[in-house]
């Protein structure tokens, strides 16, 4: 079993409202919509943290213009065998 820690925390009265709505609608806990937020938040800054440093390491090396062509190609061979 996961070993959970107690919080309290402070929100102003139209977010705890929209939460209660949608605890109702989901069936869900307060404590589950709170982690369920929480699990997005974080993994969504992860994935941008992801997304920058792939942007920095691509304007560090950038494709060369053989890459592109290449890509170009085996896109087009590709997609010209789909029956569309």
């Amino acid at each position: 079993m996961t070993k959970t820690s107690k919080i309290a925390i402070s929100i102003p009265k139209e977010v705890l409202a929209a939460v209660e709505r949608e605890r109702q609608e989901s069936g869900e806990s307060r404590s589950q919509i709170f982690r369920r937020a929480v699990d997005l938040l974080l993994r969504q800054q992860r994935e941008r943290e992801m997304s920058e440093k792939y942007m920095r390491a691509y304007q560090q090396i950038p494709e060369t213009k053989e890459e592109v062509t290449a890509a170009r190609r085996a896109a087009s061979t590709i997609l010209a065998e789909e029956p569309w």
